[in-house]
């Protein structure tokens, strides 16, 4: 009899570990690493004033859409003159996607805008319960990188093209576009897009200056702009695997590298490595 109840509960505690779920799992691509280079300094587009002003005025504004638009407009501004995209939508989408900057994707894996990794992403990529159980997302090391992710996912999907047609600054046909392409599944997106847009007065960034906008940011990071992710391909060449008394600052010295760049190369947030890992030294 006792034999039975303990194979009864066991058979139960399997079945309850079967059921259980992790929301985010990390899996990297073995194939490739990307790497993000660091973001570029930029300056500001007037957004703490523009939220100091909504507050005051408005007391009861969200404290944390306030305090998304005072870290991200001047991205959004920066991938408005690149890519040719509204400030205003790419901002209002940014608050609502990541959940004003709060949903488990944003905090964990800086994607603001819900990107599921599709057909050909190598990037890194974490799984996560959407629409669909266990559906696959993609994952950065910067915030900034998800931003220009984003430009590049409209601009680079021909449902998406006939938006390019609409003037910059007409935010109302993009958010109802961006519903008819078929970015969202929500029948109320656009209103809601259009919601944080008026509330916030997001379309004050769509006004924003490319030519001096442009020079303010060579100016701050000495000519320099925002580089683009890398694509390396790992092959025996430019792997290196961990021996016994090995550091990241022995591996860096012998390879002619920083330890920050060997860490940054290899997505490492400590020091820690383990004997017979793999890491990508060039």
């Amino acid at each position: 009899m006792k034999l039975r109840v303990l194979v009864f509960l066991c058979s139960i505690l399997f079945l309850a570990s079967c059921g259980s779920k992790k929301k985010v799992v990390n899996k990297k691509n073995p194939g490739v690493v990307i790497v993000e280079p660091k973001p570029i300094e930029l300056p500001s587009v007037n957004q703490k004033e523009l939220t100091q002003k909504l507050k005051k005025k408005n007391p009861s504004l969200n404290k944390y859409t306030l305090a998304y638009i005072r870290k991200y407009a001047p991205i959004a501004v920066k991938e408005m003159h690149e890519y040719k995209i509204p400030a205003s939508i790419t901002l209002a989408q940014g608050i609502l996607e990541s959940g004003r900057g709060r949903s488990e994707l944003a905090l964990k894996s800086n994607n603001h805008f819900g990107i599921k990794c599709h057909t050909g992403w190598t990037g890194e990529r974490v799984y996560h319960d959407d629409d669909e159980k266990g559906e696959c997302f993609r994952k950065y090391v910067y915030p900034e990188t998800s931003y220009n992710d984003h430009s590049l996912f409209l601009t680079q999907r021909r449902r998406y093209a006939f938006l390019f047609d609409y003037n910059i600054k007409n935010y109302k046909k993009w958010a109802y576009g961006l519903r008819k392409a078929g970015y969202a599944t929500d029948k109320k997106y656009p209103a809601k897009l259009l919601k944080i847009i008026k509330d916030y007065k997001l379309y004050e960034f769509d006004d924003v200056k490319k030519g001096k906008y442009t020079k303010e940011i060579k100016k701050l990071n000495e000519g320099k702009t925002f580089k683009k992710p890398i694509v390396i391909k790992k092959s025996k060449e430019n792997m290196y695997q961990v021996r016994k008394g090995d550091t990241l600052y022995s591996i860096s010295r012998k390879f002619g590298i920083t330890v920050d760049f060997l860490k940054k190369l290899n997505g490492l947030n400590d020091n820690t490595i383990s004997i017979g890992q793999q890491l990508l030294v060039k």
